[in-house]
């Protein structure tokens, strides 16, 4: 039921999707997800250009030009500031996220965690970045963490390596509730993840007694997920503090059913995408009817799951810009739902990645490889580019 007074969502309406973006600017987004339309590109992309760094070559201009300035705001927060204006105009939030990964050092995790509570500073008292994120493997070691999860017994090294992981953790959580500035843990691999989650809760219960400050993610593509938010849920009122949720998909389905096949167990992702399509709509449909305790984050680029939300909040007569409900999209991707959400008075928020070039790669090569394995994703982006590109052709001969 469309409510009186309010505007009705098109995710069709590039003029609004594309309307802060210079005709260089688009133009340069269309041949780039042509680029990365390409399949060999995707593939044999990464480990050239891998080599090519680790060689030295002097492509780091070209990289930062291209697809780095499509899906990154900057090397540093200072250098995202333009692109956080930038989404503000739209009435699109930022979430700064800091994306060096793959580190094994008790010194870098140190200065990722500095660098994350340097974030939810620069949130604080800050409208244009209403959430901020991090990732557990930035602040402790993943073999760590394995290792917790499997059930291992520690060594008094490992167990005081362990507590500097809680530390940090609580830390950032600390400063985000001291600053007012919620913060989201992301979801990892399944593996690990058991792990996340009693941190995840643990923060919960001591920062989400009277707002929702931590928030915790979960990946609907796994099979155990729906359930695992209910029983979270449930557990969160009955010891008297809010929930926070981030509901995503997922992005290691192709890591995840090969480690289950390799080592012999049951994968944990859904067998279909309806499936999780189906668990990932009866998340949001929970949340709604459950929106006195739990605030969550919608993060998906589904044009009919954003649409479902949106007409669930009309339906449960919830304002738009309700402070416990969010959508959220990746920078670069799908502008036509973040932008006309917006429009529409929803709460949008991008994540904006950032960090040194080289650090970064492994998440550029996610989103181009997302890109071509999302059956449609690129088309949809190329089609949507392309009309926009001829809406203003035709606009300029009339």
């Amino acid at each position: 039921m469309q409510v009186p007074g309010k505007k009705t969502l098109d995710f069709n309406n590039t003029e609004i999707a594309f309307r802060n973006k210079t005709n260089q600017q688009l133009n340069k987004a269309y041949w780039l997800f042509k680029a990365i339309s390409s399949n060999f590109l995707t593939r044999v992309g990464p480990p050239i250009t891998n080599f090519l760094l680790n060689a030295g070559f002097p492509i780091k201009g070209l990289i930062k030009s291209t697809i780095f300035s499509q899906f990154c705001g900057g090397e540093t927060i200072a250098e995202c500031e333009h692109t956080i204006a930038q989404l503000a105009l739209g009435k699109v939030g930022t979430i700064l996220d800091y994306s060096v990964e793959g580190e094994e050092e008790e010194p870098v995790f140190d200065a990722t965690c500095n660098e994350i509570i340097l974030t939810i500073e620069k949130a604080d008292g800050d409208q244009r970045i209403p959430i901020t994120v991090f990732k557990v493997t930035g602040i402790g070691r993943f073999g760590l963490l394995e290792k917790l999860d499997a059930g291992h017994e520690l060594s008094a090294a490992e167990i005081s390596e362990f507590n500097r992981v809680k530390a940090r953790c609580e830390r950032i959580c600390l400063t985000a509730f001291e600053r007012k500035v919620p913060v989201m843990i992301d979801a990892e691999e399944s593996w690990i993840q058991d792990t996340i989650d009693k941190l995840a809760l643990d923060m919960m219960r001591i920062f989400n007694r009277s707002s929702v400050i931590v928030y915790n993610t979960y990946q609907m593509y796994r099979h155990d997920k729906l359930a695992g938010m209910k029983k979270d849920h449930l557990l969160a009122r009955s010891a008297g503090f809010l929930l926070g949720v981030k509901m995503v998909r997922g992005a290691y389905m192709e890591k995840e059913r090969k480690r289950a096949e390799e080592q012999g167990y049951l994968s944990p992702i859904q067998p279909t995408k309806e499936a999780s399509d189906r668990d990932f709509d009866a998340s949001l449909r929970y949340s709604v009817e459950n929106l006195n305790d739990i605030a969550f984050v919608c993060g998906t680029h589904n044009e009919a799951s954003s649409k479902l939300l949106a007409g669930l909040l009309d339906e449960h007569g919830i304002s738009h810009d309700h402070p416990h409900v969010y959508f959220a999209q990746l920078l670069g991707m799908s502008d036509n739902l973040s932008f006309n959400l917006s429009d529409a008075g929803y709460n949008v928020a991008k994540y904006v990645p950032y960090g040194p070039v080289k650090a970064v790669m492994p998440y550029l090569f996610r989103r181009a490889q997302e890109n071509t394995s999302i059956a449609g994703q690129t088309g949809r982006e190329l089609s949507l580019i392309a009309r926009e590109r001829n809406r203003r052709n035709n606009c300029k001969t009339k």
